[in-house]
């Protein structure tokens, strides 16, 4: 696809591996137009079938997303009456990047708050700068709550009594922290974050495209009961094993030594080198 229409995102793609970069100065408010861009990037994405792996990042160093745009809120709270009987837009944006078919990735190299933290929290993974990633919910204090799935999905990254801290407290939350408490997969360097998300992103898009989105749609089922979420994770097993990509890629594996005590102690180089093409 090409991905041209977009005038607050500057998105590129590369092989299977497509990348927005949000560049809304002055600090990356959710602003309507903004949210209405990363709303169609997210169609856009899930209706691509070359579209394995996405980026998110920032053009300014200090601010991710900022949060949602106050002066909004504000003029929704002075309407005559509440919206009723709608479906929450917002909701549905972040459920369409946790669901799609595409692998989804947060660099998250400055701040991040309210719903720009929420939209980070429904993507697969999330990577941040030591010293410089910052993620913070500052609704509480305002008046409001996060409404933008963030009492939800917080508590399930980090569990109850965090996600209570994290909201009520609205004080800001550091990389270190948010690694070890599970809101970022990893807190890195700041010149080491670039080139460790991107050979993620290649790594994970150089692989079988229907076994990674297999398996990102079996993950999607652990928030189920275990015995229902089996059952499901059976059913994808059986789908992947029986593909002609399954088939060529574990010859392959047992060709360059899989299951061999030498090959076995660098898996992670073999797994890349069966990916690589002949």
């Amino acid at each position: 696809m090409a991905y041209d229409s977009y005038k607050l995102l500057h998105v590129s793609q590369t092989g299977a591996v497509v990348t927005a970069v949000v560049d809304a100065p002055p600090i990356n408010v959710i602003t309507m137009d903004l949210f209405g861009e990363l709303a169609a990037l997210a169609e856009e994405l899930e209706a691509d079938p070359a579209a394995l792996v996405f980026v998110l990042k920032s053009a300014d160093p200090d601010f991710f997303l900022a949060h949602f745009d106050v002066s909004l809120l504000i003029a929704m709270a002075d309407a005559p009456g509440a919206p009723s009987g709608e479906v929450n837009t917002y909701h549905a944006m972040c459920a369409r990047y946790q669901r799609m078919n595409t692998v989804t990735i947060a660099q998250i190299e400055g701040r991040v708050g309210g719903g720009g933290a929420e939209l980070s929290m429904s993507f697969d993974m999330r990577f941040g700068v030591i010293g410089k990633t910052v993620i913070n919910q500052m609704e509480v204090p305002i008046g409001i709550i996060p409404g933008g799935t963030g009492t939800q999905r917080l508590p399930r990254l980090v569990g109850r009594a965090r996600a209570l801290e994290i909201i009520l407290g609205a004080e800001d939350l550091d990389a270190e922290t948010a690694e070890n408490w599970g809101w970022l997969n990893r807190a890195l360097p700041a010149d080491r974050i670039d080139a460790h998300v991107a050979a993620l992103a290649q790594r994970i898009a150089s692989f079988p495209p229907e076994a990674v989105r297999l398996a990102k749609r079996s993950i999607e089922a652990s928030a189920l009961p275990l015995d229902e979420g089996c059952v499901i994770e059976a059913g994808l097993f059986q789908q992947a094993l029986f593909s002609d990509a399954a088939r060529t890629q574990m010859r392959r594996f047992m060709a360059l030594g899989g299951q061999t005590r030498e090959a076995e102690r660098k898996v992670a180089e073999l797994s890349a080198a069966v990916a690589r093409p002949e």
